[in-house]
């Protein structure tokens, strides 16, 4: 269903007929077929994934292999995307056809070729039947369901899988694409905020994380619990003081890659900041990995002040690395 909401995006087949059959006869006079035919042949628009020996996968890093969908993904992915999005960046595609594919096809690839979520004869520790690929079995006829119209049933899978796509290519093109950008610039920038390169700042909240660890690896920057790898975030909260969080060791990981002074960790308030000599202090968690203060230019003396502490205790100068430069 969801290849054929994909294909009726195109204008080239637009206002094709729907046929659905396993006649070999009949299926030899259509122009495309999809999950069916037992061929994978693009240059004739053939796209099934039954056949013996069929091992074709996504590439970029992706190694389940394609289901009729995913055939249909991996050669009109992106007119697809810009069909739904309306997007004409060749570059902001090339970014969304990678990152739904991860988010969202894989997954019905995987289940419609039968790989496991997991490694190894370990039970499941529960089983998940809401998903998009069990949605649509769900409209299939049951075994006690006589007289059921099938064509109507297909059709509403269509409409239902179509939909599933529509809203996640619209919702990267309207909420993280922009965080994206937002993070890029703010890495961009991270010099001027503070000479070691470490501290990133964001003028308004966003989700940072996973995309602060995908352009970290774009751009293969040093990851270390030192200067000048990426250590804190800084970014106003919802009552308009600010924050100051360490970047974890990896996403989601609960080590953070150079937590706050251990001095400072469960300590809030005037307490706090009269430890830190920084005025405005609201907490240091008791983890170190998240601090606050009344204003900007608090946190920024925070995470310059956590950046310089062992230096500091050890009674050395702080030193800075050379920094790599971003190409």
């Amino acid at each position: 269903a969801l290849a054929c909401f994909m294909l009726k995006l195109l204008p080239e087949f637009k206002n094709a007929e729907i046929v659905r059959t396993r006649d070999s006869k009949i299926l030899d006079t259509l122009p495309v077929l999809v999950d069916v035919g037992g061929t994978y042949d693009p240059s004739k628009h053939r796209y099934d994934h039954h056949q013996r020996g069929f091992e074709e996968v996504f590439g970029n890093g992706y190694s389940t292999k394609l289901s009729s969908a995913g055939l249909v993904y991996k050669h009109f992915g992106k007119r697809v995307i810009q069909a739904i999005s309306g997007i004409e960046d060749s570059k902001t595609i090339e970014t969304l056809y990678l990152k739904i594919y991860g988010s969202f096809m894989q997954a019905i690839d995987g289940i419609d070729n039968g790989v496991t979520i997991k490694d190894g004869d370990a039970v499941p520790n529960y089983r998940v039947t809401t998903d998009l690929s069990s949605r649509v079995g769900y409209l299939n006829p049951a075994w006690n369901e006589d007289g059921s119209d099938v064509e109507q049933r297909f059709a509403r899978a269509m409409a239902l899988s179509g939909q599933e796509l529509t809203d996640s290519v619209l919702r990267l093109k309207n909420h993280w694409l922009p965080a994206r950008q937002l993070v890029q610039k703010a890495i961009q920038n991270r010099f001027n905020v503070h000479k070691s390169g470490s501290v990133v700042l964001f003028e308004k909240y966003c989700s940072w994380p996973s995309h602060l660890f995908e352009i970290e690896q774009e751009l293969k920057l040093e990851v270390s619990g030192a200067p000048p790898s990426l250590l804190y975030v800084l970014y106003p909260d919802s009552s308009g003081k600010w924050r100051i969080q360490c970047v974890p060791e990896r996403e989601g990981s609960f080590v953070s890659r150079k937590p706050m002074p251990e001095p400072w960790r469960g300590v809030r308030g005037d307490a706090l900041s009269k430890l830190t000599g920084i005025p405005g202090c609201v907490f240091t968690h008791a983890a170190g990995f998240i601090g606050g203060n009344d204003t900007k230019e608090g946190v920024l003396k925070m995470a310059a002040a956590s950046l310089e502490f062992e230096s500091a205790q050890k009674g050395e100068e702080p030193s800075a690395k050379k920094p790599k430069t971003d190409s």
